[in-house]
């Protein structure tokens, strides 16, 4: 089985919104990979302990990290949290039994009656559900795999509908060689409804928090990010993105 851990970065209002860009990533591995990445990840808390003072319990959340108003996070200096930054990028980097899908929606294009909650996660789990059916994530796997989606609390009864609308309704486009219309290829590799974690508890949302940040870095930078050139720090997780997600992106990127 599949678990899918999912955060985001970037508002996803439409009205007076501070951001162009809504970013919904989901970090993958499978059960039989997930101790052993889990173990990796507490070795990496453990040595950020060691060399700045980050002690374990200390939620990574990205944008605190690099905020000019850290927080219980003052204690350590700010380039010292953009290395650490750096770090984890890089470890995850590492870990090839991981893989990240990134949505991004451009909300410029959008229309104010558009929701990027509801379209962003409906391609997420679609998404999720195509690579485990085509069997398109490295790493280990089992001879018939599902998936089990774990998100940070937020808007937890929308997303559990929207997945339970999934399994009954899921319409999609025809291709224009076989004709227009729809197809209801309705989501049946991914069990249970999402199990909802508060990230100050799971170092793989913190992970996942930390992907959707650089993604949204990458492609809208703010000013420190930039002046430290740091804004390419995604790119450090490109042994990790599953490019099989969207074939029009050199990064797998899903524009939406």
């Amino acid at each position: 089985m599949y678990l899918m851990y999912v955060d985001e970065s970037g508002d996803p209002g439409m009205k007076d919104s501070p951001s162009r860009y809504f970013i919904l990533t989901g970090l993958v591995v499978h059960e039989l990979n997930q101790q052993a990445c889990l173990e990796q990840l507490i070795d990496f808390r453990r040595r950020m302990r060691d060399a700045f003072g980050l002690k374990l319990r200390q939620e990574i959340h990205a944008y605190d990290f690099v905020s000019r108003h850290p927080g219980e996070l003052s204690t350590i200096k700010k380039n010292d949290r953009l290395t650490i930054i750096r770090f984890l990028a890089r470890e995850l980097s590492s870990m090839r039994d991981l893989n990240i899908i990134n949505v991004v929606v451009d909300k410029s294009v959008r229309p104010e009656s558009y929701d990027p909650f509801e379209h962003a996660w409906t391609v997420l789990i679609q998404r999720f559900e195509n690579t485990i059916s085509y069997r398109n994530f490295s790493g280990a796997r089992n001879a018939d795999d599902r998936g089990l989606i774990v998100a940070d609390k937020g808007e937890d009864l929308k997303l559990t509908k929207l997945l339970r609308k999934m399994r009954r309704y899921n319409p999609i486009p025809n291709r224009s060689a076989v004709g227009s219309g729809y197809r209801n290829l309705v989501i049946s590799k991914i069990i249970e409804d999402p199990i909802f974690r508060d990230s100050r508890d799971s170092y793989f949302i913190q992970a996942c928090d930390l992907a959707a940040f650089l993604m949204k870095q990458f492609i809208e930078p703010n000013t420190y990010m930039r002046k430290k050139s740091a804004h390419r720090y995604c790119l450090q997780l490109e042994p990790i993105l599953c490019k099989a997600a969207s074939r029009d992106d050199p990064y797998g990127v899903v524009r939406l």
